[in-house]
């Protein structure tokens, strides 16, 4: 099996987690085990993981990856929002570190199958799970103009929202990726470095797999899950993520949520976490030569209290 490159900011994740023997982590976004096969390594001899992943190509490579890794390695295939069930099924109640790479995989962007990218001819599907919920085509051909250009707005942050959601309803129904970009292309023109479908693709990927309510859900049940000191590391991909991440680290660092001019703190909210880097980490020139996927990622890191 072609085994991908390391994952993104592969070393700062590592020296982020620290990883040390007899300890538990979670990868709850497995993609090719990279991560989980660096945290393997670092926690030997007896240290395990639990890795978790909704696409079953991606399964597949990891499961062939972390092998040599035996029992210590746990791969379920489940959403990052069951950690805490998948976890309880090992009997643990607490672990040492999480990861979570958020966002499409360069597996799936490069296989046009899934349907995920508008450089490849493909099925318009984009589901993370191939087996469950609505493709990118039943959204397309089904909504209504305005949920379409609230979507494409919202999640693609996509000016031109409301005029590619005319001409999509206008031309469909659409089965392939290249039909849908070739007609925001079409409609929209050349305007500046990326193409034209990039933010329409995206939203829709966002909107199928519902990325940014998960995102929400899944910081609270991480921090709940790790130890006192353990930590819990996120990259995100675009700034939507990235504000739901920032955002909830920074609120939960905080001892009181109380309006400024309020001279007693009547919430009774505590800090919950030590925000490790406040600036994301970002990739370098040289891992961004090597993978160019790297560019946009954001790794924000926080420490259990």
């Amino acid at each position: 099996m072609n085994i991908p490159h390391l994952s993104v900011l592969y070393k700062d994740i590592i020296h982020a987690l620290s990883p040390r023997a007899g300890g538990r982590y979670i990868d709850g976004t497995l993609g090719a085990g990279g991560h989980a096969a660096g945290i393997l390594a670092a926690s030997a001899p007896d240290g395990e993981l639990l890795g978790l992943d909704l696409d079953p190509q991606a399964l597949a490579i990891a499961t062939e990856r972390l092998a040599g890794f035996g029992g210590r390695a746990h791969i379920v295939r489940a959403s990052y929002l069951e950690m805490a069930v998948q976890a309880k099924a090992l009997g643990w109640d607490q672990v040492d570190g999480i990861v979570l790479d958020l966002g499409v995989s360069s597996m799936q962007l490069d296989n046009a199958g899934r349907g995920f990218s508008f450089l490849h001819d493909g099925p318009l599907d984009m589901r993370f799970d191939p087996s469950r919920g609505s493709s990118a085509a039943d959204l397309v051909n089904s909504l209504s103009e305005s949920d379409l250009a609230d979507i494409i707005f919202r999640y693609g942050e996509e000016r031109l929202s409301r005029k590619i959601a005319r001409i999509i309803v206008q031309n469909r129904p659409f089965t392939t990726t290249r039909q849908l970009a070739d007609l925001v292309l079409k409609t929209i023109g050349k305007r500046e470095r990326i193409h034209p479908a990039t933010r329409t693709f995206q939203a829709l990927r966002i909107a199928v797999n519902g990325e940014l309510d998960a995102v929400e859900s899944v910081l609270p049940l991480a921090l709940e899950l790790l130890r006192p000191g353990g930590r819990l590391a996120v990259i995100s991909f675009h700034s939507l993520e990235d504000r739901i991440v920032k955002t909830y680290f920074r609120r939960e660092s905080r001892d009181c949520l109380c309006p400024p001019q309020q001279p007693v703190c009547t919430c009774g909210h505590r800090a919950a976490i030590i925000e490790v880097n406040r600036k994301p980490i970002e990739a370098g020139e040289e891992e961004i030569q090597v993978n160019a996927r790297a560019r946009s990622a954001k790794l924000r890191v926080i420490e259990k209290r």
